[in-house]
């Protein structure tokens, strides 16, 4: 008699709101309004790769030089970085509608006066003040995905904001190469005027008006506000300041990294104890969350990686412009449109493992890493096709297996604080991976020019005969340089096949088997 009741109470236990599926139905209206979040967190992406990519244009028409040019990416980032870790907070404070909004308008603000800037310092003020808009644009998508998508198309949401970290990047060399070339460099700022018009009414239109909640403010977290912001800003400044620098031989990197690294404790502390905090460090109890967080740090350096490479040696090496690399981009974005769709419909299956769709991705991701470190002189925009056409299956299948194993099983409560940390950590990883390709390129270029200069050193005969045959010293200089870039990014590809190949191995250790979140059968989050 008592079987029935039995059974049935773990499946009622485990869902303690009913009435939320109920208000998470999909309607045209909020279907425009989730759009428009979408809109937005991809017109953040878009302003951050469009301007970083077409930066020697902008330096060139302002006559800033490279030192100089090198901080208009280096503030932003840091100040983008930064407001990632609160904007959740103020979002559910002021409301995702107003806070999201006012976000938008904010950025366009900016963005149409950084060509106005009357000076540096000016353009430096306003590249800031815009990295604080930007960055809070990211988090709010993951929020509204959690609040209001039913559980049979929470997957698709999750996959529009893989559109962000995947499609995003991608169109950063072909945008910037089309405005820079055919336009004007003043449109890597303006060309988020009318996506974000667009932004701002279908938001406005299509999100519910939640109630504003200004008594959270009474209990601001100052304590880790002010560890916080400075910590992060600190560290991503000196990551992306440390080559230029020479890093520890520098000490003003000594400053950011130190200070910065003991501030971030001091938040790290915080956050643990505070009644009201930024970061719930709690949620890291949850292996698959923790293994999203780890695993995500590792994707985003092997994504910024496996996209800056092919770029990075084929203007230094063949002198491409943006305008010659951007059909690299393309081939992956455009695909994009259709394959992390088909990716979501396959996580979305009950009897598909999202552990072994991040295993194929990784090890996709590797023969990509693998194939490129056979790289050679001769290597042109066509030889690197075949390689980055693998990136179109393997991008989607990593990133949204780890969107799947973060966000399934966690409350619609502590979203905010899971999208803090997710976005945080991601474009903090994307800093990282800037500092690392270009500290690690800048060191191995140095060892293998050394190695090259020695070895035709102790070949008299050969260097004599080089100089007399190659039109001098100046050809002979050029072709070790050319020799020592191949051989520098044989060795990036190595490495970043060697950060997907510890991924892999973290798949087999940490993660538990999750479902669908339409699945009734609950995911082991322990």
């Amino acid at each position: 008699m008592h079987t029935g009741s039995a059974t049935s109470a773990p499946f009622e236990t485990q869902v303690p709101t009913q009435p939320k599926p109920a208000q998470a139905q999909l309607t045209l209206r909020l279907a425009t309004g989730l759009v428009g979040m979408l809109l937005a967190s991809l017109l953040a992406i878009l302003n951050e790769q469009v301007t970083a990519q077409a930066l020697a244009d902008i330096q060139g028409a302002l006559s800033i030089g490279h030192d100089d040019g090198t901080w208009l990416t280096a503030l932003f980032e840091a100040a983008n970085v930064a407001t990632m870790v609160f904007a959740p907070w103020f979002g559910i404070t002021f409301t995702l509608k107003r806070f999201t909004i006012a976000a938008v308008i904010a950025t366009l603000f900016f963005g149409i006066l950084c060509p106005l800037a009357p000076n540096l310092v000016s353009l430096y003020m306003l590249r800031v003040l815009q990295g604080m808009a930007g960055g809070c644009l990211p988090p709010m998508l993951i929020i509204v995905a959690l609040r209001y998508l039913p559980p049979k198309i929470k997957l698709y949401g999750l996959a529009g904001y893989a559109l962000t970290a995947t499609f995003g990047p991608a169109l950063g060399t072909p945008l910037a190469a089309l405005w820079t070339e055919y336009v004007g460099w003043q449109m890597a700022f303006w060309q988020i005027v009318p996506l974000g018009m667009v932004c701002c009414v279908a938001i406005q239109w299509g999100l519910p008006a939640d109630a504003l909640k200004l008594e959270r403010l009474k209990a601001f977290n100052w304590s880790g506000f002010l560890t916080g912001l400075p910590a992060v800003a600190m560290l991503v400044i000196g990551l992306l300041q440390g080559d230029r620098l020479d890093w520890l031989d520098s000490e003003f990197i000594r400053v950011m990294f130190f200070g910065g690294g003991l501030l971030l404790v001091c938040f790290f502390v915080n956050e643990w104890f505070h009644p009201l905090p930024f970061f719930k460090l709690q949620m890291l109890s949850r292996r698959n969350f923790t293994h999203g967080l780890a695993t995500l740090a590792g994707a985003v350096i092997l994504l910024v990686g496996v996209a800056a490479i092919p770029g990075q040696f084929l203007a230094k090496v063949h002198g491409y412009r943006p305008l010659q690399t951007a059909p690299l981009s393309l081939l992956v974005a455009l695909p994009l449109l259709v394959v992390l769709p088909l990716t979501a419909a396959a996580l979305n299956l009950r009897r598909v493992d999202h552990r072994w769709v991040m295993a194929i991705g990784l090890c996709l991701m590797t023969s990509t890493c693998l194939l490129g470190s056979f790289v050679t002189s001769e290597w042109i925009r066509d030889n690197f096709y075949w390689l980055q056409s693998i990136q179109i299956v393997a991008q989607p299948m990593v990133i949204l297996a780890i969107l799947m194993g973060v966000t399934t099983g966690l409350p619609p409560t502590d979203g905010p604080f899971a999208s803090a940390m997710f976005n945080s950590l991601k474009t903090f990883s994307a800093a990282l991976a800037t500092a690392l390709i270009e500290g690690l390129g800048t060191a191995r270029e140095r060892l293998h020019s050394n190695m090259l200069v020695d070895h035709l050193g102790n070949h008299a005969l050969v260097t004599r005969q080089s100089i007399d045959t190659a039109q001098g010293l100046g050809e002979l200089t050029h072709r070790i340089h050319i020799q020592a870039l191949v051989l520098t990014t044989a060795d990036l590809y190595c490495v970043m096949a060697g950060v997907a190949i510890a991924l892999l191995f973290l798949v087999l250790v940490l993660p538990v088997r999750i479902y669908p979140p339409w699945c009734t059968t609950p995911p082991s989050s322990h």
